[in-house]
């Protein structure tokens, strides 16, 4: 297990104007973001001490922040030990990807016709991936890659369904990193299926639509098994 090198702090969550963040929230955003951004990689062991050292903070709001993540299913406690972050799996990569395509298939039909704003809202989300892009970005790129998806399950008009694609979030963050990096073309390719999806939408296509979501999400899977296509 290695022992890795301690990441910049990242920017702090909206507080209110003068006032920090607790301690254990400053050292959960910056344990996350080194899990998510790949900078903690799985098979990093996290010690409280550096931890510590790292966000400028005690020993007992490091162990807070440590359990809300094993909570997360983002790290594994060992006492006495530290914290192994967990590496993402095949069968975890599996179930996220079956649990979009039922999600988002249903919600690009229901979202369909799409209302100017939703049009609007992803043509900017879709310029704002090309920037990233072009920045070279990727943890960014994963961020406005996610919220492009998360936009058109919000418009379908189910809170449930979008309180559950919610809950999707970070490993979606996680793994939209790992597979740009194990694969740098598929950054660009990714923006040509957005903008395929986003026509079908604009044309008021729904089967259209769901048949690029379908596409573009169960492309995971063949991309983690080495298999691009």
């Amino acid at each position: 297990m290695r022992m890795p090198a301690a990441p910049p702090v990242p920017a702090r969550p909206a507080t209110v104007p003068g006032k920090r963040p607790p301690a254990a929230e400053r050292v959960y955003a910056h344990i996350k973001k080194g899990v998510l951004d790949r900078h903690y990689e799985g098979g990093t062991l996290l010690t409280e001490g550096d931890l510590a050292d790292a966000v400028g903070v005690s020993r007992t709001p490091v162990r807070e922040a440590l359990l809300r993540l094993e909570v997360e299913g983002l790290i594994k406690l060992y006492p006495k030990k530290g914290a192994l972050v967990l590496a993402v799996s095949a069968q975890e990569i599996a179930d996220v990807v079956e649990t979009r395509l039922l999600v988002e298939e249903f919600a690009v039909r229901r979202a369909v016709p799409a209302p100017p704003a939703l049009v609007a809202r992803l043509e900017e989300l879709l310029e704002e991936q090309k920037q990233r892009a072009l920045e070279g970005d990727l943890a960014e790129v994963a961020v406005t890659d996610r919220c492009f998806h998360a936009e058109i399950v919000r418009n379908a008009g189910n809170q449930i369904l979008s309180r559950l694609y919610d809950q999707l979030r970070d490993r979606q963050l996680r793994m939209g990193v790992t597979i740009m990096e194990a694969h740098p073309d598929r950054v660009a390719k990714n923006i040509t299926e957005h903008a395929e999806m986003l026509e079908a939408i604009r044309a008021g296509d729904a089967e259209g639509a769901a048949q690029c979501v379908r596409r573009h999400v169960g492309r995971v899977k063949v991309l983690v098994r080495g298999e691009d296509r």
